[in-house]
């Protein structure tokens, strides 16, 4: 069990550049402060990216760290927590002024760009129509659900390399059909 000598111990060997202690300090501290930023940003990803921030500062900045007889976790904890609430901030969109202007422009395509856009569906739904049905279907699943080529090669059981090429030449049926 790594004690708080022992983290901070780690901490001032850091601030020497010490990698090896730094990988120690990173071991045994890194659960902890995943959770905290966990906490404050309830997205695993944006908090494993916080994490790495964390670790990036540790390094840069461990000479700041002042040996007061209080918990070395404190300090990273803080670090952790502060970094998380940064991210936090920068996530939520700015609210506005009194002062800005307000736009009250329509954002609905007119009725030229209405029937503009309904065309232009027909051709791509005309074209769609011309590749073999399962070949379109995975074309929508992929580009237009969001599915990935590996999901969709093991629901038609057919090597990841296979659904890359049906894709591909799928998608230069579709370019010439659009451009006839």
């Amino acid at each position: 069990m790594t004690t708080p000598a022992d983290i901070e111990k780690m901490i001032v060997q850091t601030a020497l550049h010490d990698r090896s202690a730094f990988s120690a300090l990173y071991d045994a501290t890194s659960a902890k402060l995943l959770g905290v930023c966990l906490r404050v940003l309830n997205n695993r990803s944006e908090a494993e990216e916080v994490l790495q921030e964390v670790y990036i500062r540790v390094w840069q900045r461990a000479d700041s760290y002042t040996v007061t007889g209080h918990s070395p976790m404190t300090w990273l904890i803080t670090v952790a927590r502060n970094l998380a609430i940064d991210r936090l901030r920068a996530r939520k969109t700015p609210t506005k002024t009194i002062d800005v202007a307000v736009d009250l422009a329509d954002d609905k395509p007119g009725p030229e760009d209405a029937a503009i856009a309904n065309s232009e569906n027909a051709k791509i739904d005309s074209c769609m129509r011309e590749l073999e049905p399962e070949h379109a279907a995975a074309v929508r699943r992929v580009y237009l659900e969001g599915e990935t080529y590996k999901t969709l090669a093991d629901s038609h059981k057919v090597p990841l390399n296979t659904m890359r090429t049906w894709l591909r030449r799928s998608l230069l049926k579709l370019r010439d059909c659009l451009t006839r």
